[in-house]
């Protein structure tokens, strides 16, 4: 038969275990969510690119962005293109995206500035491209699932190694060699 343990004897088995064993098996669970977060959003993560004029709508995995447009702005050495997107969720309105195109004249370089939306541990990822002459923009919109579980898994990481080097079994360090008396124990030849 199986051998069965009560659950109370259990519990006060794990309880004693050292710091370093507890610490060991966190830090493995952290690195289960890491890879757990790293398999899921690159499976399955999915991504549009589209052209969009105001007031369209792009939908991706069960949310629906709408452009309301596009804003001129300037900051302190660059000028700044910015779309505005309304997400919704089942219809309601949960927040607002607004990626956008910095042109630096100075260095004759832009950026992209990308809008980021976390929900739990999804996250949406709305990139700006380049306005066309129909007045359209194209976007690329990411949707990465359980993505924030691979920063989550760090940190589970890094208190679980912090917990095992807690242990204060691994400062006292290991004893020292027994060492033998100065008196040899070897006999001279007989001659």
């Amino acid at each position: 038969g199986l051998l069965r343990v009560p659950l109370a004897a259990a519990w006060a088995r794990a309880a004693g275990m050292p710091r370093s064993v507890w610490g060991t098996a966190i830090a493995h669970a952290g690195m289960s969510l890491t890879l757990l977060g790293i398999v899921c959003a690159s499976t399955w993560g999915t991504e549009r690119i589209v052209a969009l004029k105001p007031s369209q709508v792009v939908s991706l995995s069960g949310y629906d962005l709408t452009f309301d447009g596009i804003t001129q702005r300037g900051g302190p050495n660059f000028r700044e293109l910015a779309a505005k997107f309304t997400v919704r969720e089942g219809g309601s309105v949960i927040g607002l995206m607004e990626p956008s195109k910095r042109s630096f004249a100075s260095r004759n370089t832009s950026t992209t500035e990308a809008a980021l939306m976390a929900r739990g541990v999804n996250q949406l990822y709305l990139s700006l491209g380049d306005v066309n002459d129909d007045g359209s923009v194209a976007i690329r919109l990411y949707y990465k699932p359980l993505v924030l579980l691979i920063w989550l898994g760090a940190v589970v990481m890094a208190f679980g190694g912090a917990l095992s080097l807690s242990d204060r079994r691994l400062r006292i360090g290991a004893p020292k060699p027994a060492t033998k008396s100065p008196k040899s124990t070897l006999q001279p030849a007989e001659q």
